[in-house]
């Protein structure tokens, strides 16, 4: 169910190109949100836009926030220009969306969290993958017990290059930052929040294609406690044969999540007797476990839950120091309705990111995916680009309140 805000919200949209109408596609009938003002350096596509939203148009960020009504600034422009934009909103008093990453680079990323310490305003950034039913439902299995810590974090992505051309803003580091900080943002942050922890140091590799740019690139990043999480990004398919696969070791459990934006997951775990009626229950409290505050079911999520009892022995296994009975192997699959609904789930989750940001203006909370979450991913994403760069290992050094110099 959605929470419905205690007043209403006007919004003003930066940056009036295919994600931003996306965006207000995505959220235009949240109850208590209006749309206000549409915002281009380009007039006619602020326009265009502003027309199908029966809004204002205007050209600048400045003219955006000093429109009557507003209190929520939408950031949608290339990432080189979130953070100026982002720090003059939240300097005005506003909330602030910000598709990721926060900023193409850990200072400017630091400038605004800097900002939004100390804003009234409260601050989203888009990592969809915070408000993702199928891995908040993994970080709910681990805090039931279900899950142990998790000790390795895997991800494989084919992506598509078919529709970016060598002219295009994401091959170019000044406007995008590289393909971690652009893209790879949301699974830095995917990894800390099923990780529960930042990473403390990362080893990057990048492959550039022939007479082209960097094209594929790979991180390593090692987290407290021993666990580690790797990831590669590779932006050289077709758009048919994309293909992304997230492999998460627990131990003496293991889950695969498919889709950059997760609708599948298989979860396979070696238990108890008592473990195995905890697991058996989940089906009949899919409809709770699967609930995410702002994003509306369809119908064909399910949780299915198969049990084979006696398919290991009684005698005790170890792994990793840890020794337990587990002779009952659990089979459950989560599944919001396959591939077919990656494009439902991902405008949801946008919908639920803004719900996010309404409830914590009208209650004063925090986030899920706060301004440290945005800024610490671009910290991981920088400092593996750096290491690309330099052939080392190199620490992740999450700036603390005072790295911006208290910018005033």
């Amino acid at each position: 169910m959605t929470p419905v805000p205690e007043s209403d919200f006007g919004l003003a949209l930066i940056g009036c190109g295919g994600f931003g109408a996306y965006v207000l596609d995505a959220v235009r009938d949240i109850p208590g949100l209006r749309i206000l003002v549409c915002a281009d350096p380009d007039r006619d596509r602020a326009a265009a836009l502003a027309e199908r939203h029966s809004a204002t148009a205007c050209a600048s960020v400045a003219e955006a926030v000093a429109h009557p009504g507003v209190d929520v600034v939408v950031l949608a422009t290339p990432p080189a220009a979130h953070a100026d934009a982002a720090v003059q909103a939240l300097r005005a008093g506003k909330h602030v969306f910000c598709e990721k990453p926060i900023a193409a680079s850990l200072e400017d990323a630091a400038r605004v969290k800097e900002e939004a310490d100390r804003s009234p305003g409260v601050f989203v950034v888009d990592h969809v993958l915070r408000y993702n039913p199928v891995l908040r439902l993994l970080q709910r299995l681990g805090g039931e017990g279900l899950l142990d810590p998790l000790r390795r974090f895997a991800f494989e992505n084919d992506a598509s290059d078919e529709n970016l051309g060598p002219d295009h803003w994401f091959w170019d580091p000044a406007h995008s930052g590289g393909i971690h900080i652009e893209h790879g943002v949301h699974f830095f942050d995917a990894a800390a929040a099923l990780m529960g922890s930042d990473p403390v140091a990362v080893q990057g590799t990048a492959v550039r294609r022939d007479g082209g740019p960097v094209d594929i690139v790979v991180a390593t990043a090692t987290h407290p406690g021993g666990a580690v999480a790797t990831h590669t990004h590779s932006f050289t398919h077709a758009h048919r044969a994309e293909r992304q696969l997230m492999r998460l070791d627990y131990g003496f459990a293991e889950a695969r999540v498919t889709g950059w934006i997760p609708t599948f997951a298989t979860v396979t775990a070696w238990t108890d007797e008592a473990g195995t009626a905890r697991w058996e229950r989940l089906p009949e409290r899919a409809g709770g476990l699967l609930e995410v505050p702002g994003l509306r079911p369809h119908g064909q999520e399910r949780i299915t839950v198969s049990v084979t009892r006696g398919a290991g022995s009684e005698h005790p296994a170890s792994g990793r120091g840890v020794t337990r009975v587990v002779p009952h192997r659990v089979d459950c699959v989560i599944d919001l309705g396959g591939e077919a609904r990656k494009p439902y789930v991902y405008t949801e989750s946008v919908r639920a990111a803004m719900t996010d940001l309404l409830h914590c203006a009208a209650h004063g909370a925090t986030p899920v995916a706060d301004a440290h979450a945005g800024m610490a991913a671009v910290a991981v994403a920088e400092a593996a680009t750096r290491s690309a760069e330099t052939g080392r290992t190199l620490p992740v050094t999450i700036p603390s309140p005072s790295f911006a110099g208290g910018a005033g």
